[in-house]
């Protein structure tokens, strides 16, 4: 009678737990957040798998060749290269990295350690409502503002004093790799900054009191302690940050002179990878020519998803190694 009452009893038992998993909710939230995983990664599998099979007449007539050929001459020879476009994107991003992300840290701390918290709240809706506004308007006011009042009166500065290095010979057109490269530093910037800021006040507060009672000062502690601790949080951001760098398309085509131009000089016009999609995907009149467009966009792809790949490789050893946010 025992073992009949337990044998009675076990699929009720198990009925109950499956019940409770639903109702509770457990088991349908699971089953959501795989199919919402596995449907991210079908869709970046079909976008790839799109850019490789639309790019295959050009694959097919260039080759590994394509990627270091400057040759684009869709109207005579029917030769395309994306060298010069590539060369275009990681030039830009540099700029637009080097430039923001000290000022972006330098914000990040302002708000998340030192400023008052009536201004710390309107400053940081500020920085986070800059990264809402459209990049046609960034590159609007670039093209009227920043192009004409900053970029050009410091190109003729850096082209009179420093036009001996390579980098900085004239002559100044205005539009430029230098004036795409400040108005991308300005798009990433508040991407950075509010995710360095949220870093920063995760950090736990025995951080901080631990270094001040150790006799540390307040630059210290945010040198030593902070940044150290959250560096793998602020880390992400700048890989964020990197990663609207590298594929924004407009505000750079505004400003950039979208002109093929091999010179080192950041004070010259040039392409992106983006730009010269976003200028001649409607102008390509024949198979190959659209071809060599999606290879570029193909090549734009596969460069997003090795540095954010190789980017979250790194976050997990500097989380691991040290522990940190």
């Amino acid at each position: 009678m025992t073992v009949r009452i337990a044998a009675l009893r076990r699929p009720l038992g198990t009925s109950s737990k499956r019940s409770r998993a639903w109702q509770h909710g457990d088991l349908l939230y699971r089953l959501i957040l795989l199919m919402a995983g596995i449907g991210v990664i079908g869709l970046m599998l079909g976008i790839g798998w799109e850019l490789w099979t639309s790019s295959e007449l050009s694959r097919t007539a260039f080759g590994f060749n394509f990627l270091f050929s400057a040759a684009w001459d869709p109207a005579i020879t029917d030769m395309f290269g994306a060298f010069p476009y590539i060369l275009g994107t990681l030039v830009t991003s540099a700029i637009a990295v080097v430039i923001a992300v000290p000022i972006s840290l330098g914000t990040a701390i302002f708000l998340a350690e030192l400023a008052p918290h009536w201004i710390a709240g309107p400053v940081g809706t500020l920085v986070e409502l800059l990264a809402a506004v459209p990049s046609v308007i960034y590159g609007l006011w670039a093209l009227f503002v920043l192009v004409p009042v900053v970029i050009k009166p410091l190109g003729l500065e850096l082209s009179s004093s420093l036009g001996f290095i390579p980098f900085f010979a004239g002559p100044v057109y205005g539009p430029s790799r230098l004036a795409a490269g400040v108005i991308l530093a300005i798009m990433i910037l508040p991407t950075i900054t509010a995710i360095s800021r949220d870093v920063l006040r995760v950090i736990p507060g025995g951080q901080r009191e631990a270094s001040l009672a150790l006799g540390a000062t307040r630059w210290e502690t945010l040198w030593k302690v902070m940044l150290p601790y959250g560096r793998s949080g602020i880390l992400g951001g700048i890989v964020l940050g990197l990663g609207r760098a590298l594929g924004e398309t407009i505000a750079v085509t505004m400003v950039i002179g979208n002109n093929l131009d091999l010179s080192p000089s950041l004070l010259h016009p040039g392409y992106t990878m983006a730009s010269i999609i976003a200028n001649e995907f409607t102008e390509a009149t024949f198979p190959l020519y659209t071809s060599a467009l999606i290879e570029i966009g193909l090549v734009l792809f596969v460069f997003t998803l090795i540095i954010n790949v190789g980017a979250q490789a790194l976050v997990w050893r500097v989380r691991g190694a040290r522990g940190t946010v």
